[in-house]
């Protein structure tokens, strides 16, 4: 399970419950007597605004983006106060078992403990937020099982997969194990100035640190490198013992089967021009020196139904979820008493001021 597929379970809750904070302190609305702050607003405008990657928290705020993305906060925090008060209402709990069995189920899918620290890591996810955010979906989980017994037949997913054919064609895809020497230079610089030790240092002699790390592993690279052209038969070793990726590095470097657009593009180009069972040059990317074994190749085609079924089946009982969700949400709002302190967040006001930009 990828990085993008952890986060895509927990995006839902993770919009919807994290809770808004009890400063009283410049409330702009209030939902059902419950407070929402000014930096309540901020904080899941930045969040916002680091997923999108683009949109300025300091840009003009009569900017027609600023206000579009402004507009889908305000509703969205109103929202999941609703929804934390129907949680609350309903007597929604998650015992400390269940968190640790869904932390489990999530460390399996990664492989590893350490392959998920990595993976929030990248994402600049701490610890405490990814536990939230799991609990969230728990509760969100548990929100749903009340609201309806949705069930999805073998004809439902069969009529799903005849209906959309273009949802279940694949592009040509490699199997490949690779051998990662990290040689991030802002990861090194990082750590080099984060040494007490190194405080006195100037930038000229830190950046001379950071170049001799970058060397000391390209070295490494090459050496590894050497040894794995001489001796392609045991790649799968040589990725246990050097591979600073950890997940892949379990399993003898193996990646599995991926299409081009799934890896950084310096990495698939390498992989797509080799041929089966060779060893490429060095591959530099942002993460580093990739050396690259090519397993298998596989023609682009499609899926067959029976190996999407079980996949369909889960889509269309999301599906059916988020439908019931949204009818829980509109009949929250339609009986709920919210009150717009600062009228700058009224979505009237936004949608005029919109207008105005036209």
């Amino acid at each position: 399970m990828n990085s993008k597929k952890l986060f895509a379970t927990i995006a839902l809750s993770a919009v919807l419950l994290t809770g808004c904070a009890v400063n009283n302190k410049d409330v702009i609305i209030t939902v059902n007597d419950k407070k929402i702050t000014q930096q309540d607003f901020d904080n899941a405008f930045e969040t916002f605004s680091q997923q999108a990657k683009g949109v300025d928290l300091q840009k003009d705020k009569n900017d027609p983006l600023y206000l579009l993305v402004k507009d889908r906060v305000v509703n969205e925090l109103v929202v999941r106060e609703l929804v934390n008060q129907e949680i609350e209402k309903r007597g929604i709990k998650v015992t400390s078992q269940e968190e640790e069995q869904e932390l489990k189920n999530i460390i399996d899918k990664f492989g590893s403990k350490e392959r998920l620290q990595e993976i929030l890591r990248q994402n600049g996810i701490s610890n405490d937020k990814f536990k939230k955010d799991m609990v969230a979906e728990l509760k969100m989980k548990k929100l749903l099982s009340m609201l309806g017994d949705v069930k999805v037949s073998d004809n439902d997913a069969k009529n799903f997969y005849k209906s959309n054919p273009e949802k279940f064609k694949y592009p040509e895809r490699v199997r490949a194990s690779h051998i990662l020497i990290s040689a991030n230079p802002k990861e090194i610089r990082d750590a080099i100035t984060a040494k007490p030790e190194n405080k006195s240092l100037t930038d000229a002699q830190i950046t001379e640190q950071v170049n001799k790390q970058l060397q000391l592993r390209k070295d490494k690279a090459q050496k590894v490198l050497a040894e794995a052209q001489k001796n392609p038969n045991n790649f799968a070793k040589l990725a246990r013992e050097y591979s600073e990726d950890i997940a892949s590095g379990e399993k003898g470097g193996d990646l599995g089967f991926f299409a081009s657009t799934d890896m950084v593009e310096p990495f698939s180009k390498a992989a797509f021009s080799l041929k089966p069972n060779k060893v490429s040059n060095l591959v530099q990317s942002d993460y580093g020196y990739h050396i690259i074994l090519v397993t298998d190749r596989m023609k682009a085609g499609t899926e067959p139904y029976e190996k999407v079924k079980e996949d369909i089946k889960k889509y269309l009982v999301v599906e059916k979820q988020v439908k019931l969700l949204e009818n829980l949400i509109t009949s929250l709002k339609s009986s709920a008493n919210i009150k717009f302190i600062n009228e700058d967040y009224k979505p009237e006001k936004i949608e005029q001021k919109l207008q105005q930009t036209k």
